[in-house]
């Protein structure tokens, strides 16, 4: 089968799925006699990667496969259109999701320890209703506390290939370098 007509079937059953795709799910779409070497298939991906880097849609590789995206400049007038618009999580849920995903695994007294507030029920409820989370396994020390950690779907929904492709933390001063500041930020 020509490369053509490789990137035509896979181009076609990445625009329709629901799901990111992986090599074995593209596979599926052959009959075994027609089907491509793995080879083949990364060529087409990279090829259609390629053809479509400037145009409204781009192929993006994330944990669960690949799949088709809206360019990020296009994303906020797109989201006009949708009347379910993605929910505005509070503060506090975006930092115990960024604790989880930094220092995972983790559990809920060292997030809350980090934070220094209790974290509330509801919040790792919704975290693992969303499957963004899910329990690792237990710690152990006294009580066998869950352990937490994020999963394949957050890296999917967040966009990334793998943890490595979380952004950079920002430095943070030492507590000598704390220490050493007085209220106004000069040097003491």
């Amino acid at each position: 089968m020509k490369l053509s007509q490789v990137k035509y079937i896979v181009e076609g059953a990445l625009l329709t799925a629901h799901e990111p795709l992986q090599l074995n799910d593209l596979k599926k779409l052959f009959e075994v006699h027609e089907c491509p070497a793995a080879a083949t298939l990364e060529k087409a991906l990279m090829e259609l990667t390629a053809e479509k880097a400037s145009r409204p849609v781009f192929l993006q590789q994330v944990a669960s496969g690949y799949r088709y995206q809206l360019q990020p400049d296009l994303m906020s007038r797109v989201q006009q259109l949708s009347e379910s618009r993605r929910p505005n999580h509070s503060q506090a849920f975006m930092e115990t999701l960024a604790l989880i995903a930094y220092r995972q695994p983790i559990t809920r007294g060292e997030i809350e320890q980090m934070r220094g507030v209790t974290t509330v029920d509801h919040i790792m409820r919704t975290l693992l209703a969303n499957e963004w989370v899910r329990i690792m396994g237990r710690k152990e020390v006294v009580g066998y506390p869950a352990l937490y950690g994020t999963t394949k779907k957050f890296l999917d929904d967040f966009n990334l290939k793998d943890l490595a492709h979380l952004p950079p933390l920002p430095a943070m001063p030492t507590i000598d370098e704390m220490m050493n500041t007085n209220l106004y930020g000069d040097s003491a």
